[in-house]
């Protein structure tokens, strides 16, 4: 029945090809061979969906096991969702074009907080009640996982659970229990949840209740079921070359967001930015083979025809066999001409050996991340990198012919001040003068710098998870200032909007009372909110004034060490006297060394597994 709508409806919206599923390496399977369907549900564009890589894990490993059956759907664009609307075609996945009402679990992933307005849309537009406790047994197990889960309050009412750590640790399990009980006569929504709840790394928020101080504050966090543990420990994969990972990923019809394979070098970061929650939440270190590497590399190259391939891990030149991993690649890569990308590089584990390979196919541009324009500001962040890294490792780029470069920076960080945000225009100069000084023959006539400064965003699990966030009118002023003292034509500059990161700011921190904001929010219109284009931070000021929240109360205050948090039932394996001591050490500049070179007692010890 959908099918044959969508046949009079796809030529009225742009890119139909977002919404019709069939590509290359997707998978169908008949109902009488399906127990359990699964829909990876990612709360944005199809292109944007399709770019990322836990998609393509999950969905080949969860479809190679028999009785089982995972499915996309994505986000409709604004002109689709208007069509769909109109026409009653409800919200369906790509696979079997089925209703997302007629799964039997929808999971969300979590990797960004302004998707969260479209996990709303999706749910309607599917024809699933929007909170938990209005769902009955016919209705789809509302699941979600990913980075932002690690702080679950802000969707506890609308999630029947989370997934709190790798989705490969737990998702086959979970699913396997669905079916299961399934299966069985008289299946029950309830003791369905309370059977999940007792596998490690599966949070049912409706199993806990919350008590206020009367400023505002947490007072209790209490499971009101026996079988609620009092602490939800992360799951994860200890050891990656036994993990599954794809040899294929499907191909879509249209261009994605990073139209490449893709193979993932390690899990987790060592190196302990004291902003970055990524690099506390993913320890410990786990490495993939080099070995493993090359072989997956070749063998999705060979299914999907890409012609770029690209290395992915938080701090990719870390991989303790990088050198080797990169000279197989090129020799793999070069009569194919395939182009191998890196990601956001380091300054301080740069290798112009391995630049001088990755060159032999083509130049792609080159991206660095600073953070920070000053060495006082680096060392309060803790990024071990210094002028002079960075002076040699632009020389050496530039004398090997390259000639784009970005520079990421964020402003508003704890400590800083205005000689710190000039500091990022001095760093741009700099490298522009790096240039004009280089002799060799390689070396290009023209030079493309682009400076990008994001706005700080406090995050759960991090030293910095109790500092207040700048005030708009802070981060503005610093945005008008940066603008003003870059002249330099050879740079381009481009910032933020400080309103996206004040609302990101609100759900990064906030507790199950800003749900209710959010479905406010929604309801006045609120989607796509990460676009530029149809974020509207009145409509969220209207949202949180309706329901008596003060947004700065959950972004711009500074908490105490004492304070319970909406995340602390969570058990992310990194120690919380640890973060209070790298708190206590960024006030002084004090730098934490990289643990690869000794334990610095973060807590994720030799019991997690992997490099620690």
């Amino acid at each position: 029945m959908i099918k044959e709508k969508l046949n009079s409806i796809l030529d009225l919206v742009e890119k139909p090809a977002r919404y019709i599923g069939m590509e290359m390496h997707s998978i169908q399977k008949a109902d009488e061979e399906v127990n359990v369907r699964f829909a990876f549900a990612f709360p944005d564009t199809y292109e944007v969906g399709m770019s990322h890589l836990g998609l393509h894990i999950l969905y080949q490993m969860i479809n190679r096991e028999k009785g089982l059956q995972c499915e996309r759907v994505f986000a409709p664009w604004t002109d689709m969702e208007a069509v769909m609307r109109s026409a009653e075609i409800p919200l369906y996945t790509l696979e079997s074009y089925k209703p997302l009402s007629e799964m039997d679990v929808v999971g969300f992933t979590l990797q960004y907080e302004l998707s969260y307005t479209n996990i709303l849309n999706m749910l309607n537009l599917g024809g699933i009640p929007m909170l938990s406790k209005d769902r009955g047994a016919e209705d789809p197990i509302v699941i979600a996982g990913g980075p932002c889960a690690f702080n679950p309050e802000p969707l506890a009412e609308i999630m029947d659970l989370f997934v709190i750590g790798e989705g490969e640790a737990v998702t086959l399990e979970l699913l396997r229990l669905l079916e299961a009980m399934k299966l069985a006569p008289n299946f029950e929504r309830a003791a369905f949840l309370k059977a999940a709840s007792q596998l490690e790394g599966i949070y049912v928020p409706s199993f806990y209740d919350v008590k206020y101080n009367e400023d505002g504050t947490l007072a209790a966090f209490k499971a009101l079921e026996p079988e609620a543990p009092s602490k939800i420990r992360k799951r994860l994969m200890k050891d990656l070359n036994q993990t599954y990972f794809p040899d294929k990923f499907i191909v879509p019809f249209i261009d994605t967001v990073h139209d490449r394979a893709m193979v993932e070098l390690f899990r987790g970061c060592t190196r302990g930015c004291r902003f970055c929650q990524a690099g506390m939440i993913y320890r410990p270190i786990r490495e993939r083979s080099s070995e493993e590497v090359v072989r997956l590399s070749e063998a999705l190259l060979a299914s999907t025809g890409y012609e770029e391939l690209s290395l992915t891990s938080l701090s990719t030149l870390d991989h303790s066999e990088i050198r080797p991993t990169i000279e197989a690649l090129s020799k793999l890569n070069e009569d194919a001409k395939i182009g191998l990308s890196l990601p956001s590089l380091r300054l301080d584990s740069f290798s112009v050996e391995v630049l001088k390979e990755i060159q032999k196919v083509r130049k792609t541009g080159l991206t660095f991340a600073p953070e920070a324009g000053t060495q006082r500001m680096r060392d309060i962040i803790n990024k071990n990198v210094d002028e002079q890294d960075l002076t040699e490792t632009m020389r050496q780029i530039f004398e090997l012919g390259w000639d784009k470069v970005k520079l990421y920076f964020m402003i508003g960080l704890p400590y800083e001040t205005m000689e710190d945000v000039d500091g990022i225009n001095d760093l741009g100069n700099l490298v522009t003068g790096i240039h004009k000084h280089v002799a060799s023959p390689l070396k290009s006539k023209g030079l493309s710098v682009t400076i990008s400064a994001s706005c700080f965003v406090p995050k759960p699990f991090t030293p910095f998870q109790w500092e207040p966030q700048d005030s708009l009118e802070q981060f503005e002023e610093k945005q008008r200032h940066l603008k003003q003292r870059i002249t330099n034509k050879k740079i381009k500059f481009s910032y933020h909007d400080a309103r996206t990161s004040r609302v990101e700011a609100v759900f990064a921190r906030g507790d199950r009372r800003v749900g209710k904001a959010l479905i406010e929010a929604w309801k006045s219109g609120a989607r796509f909110d990460g676009w530029g284009d149809y974020f509207s931070y009145e409509r969220w000021v209207e949202a949180f004034e309706k329901t008596g929240l003060n947004m700065d109360f959950f972004a711009t205050r500074k908490r105490s060490y004492s304070e319970l948090l909406p995340w602390d039932h969570i058990d992310a394996g990194v120690d919380k006297h640890f973060l209070v001591i790298e708190n206590e050490n960024a006030k002084t500049g004090k730098v934490t060394q990289d643990c690869r070179d000794g334990c610095i007692g973060c807590g994720v010890n030799v019991c997690w597994g992997g490099l620690c």
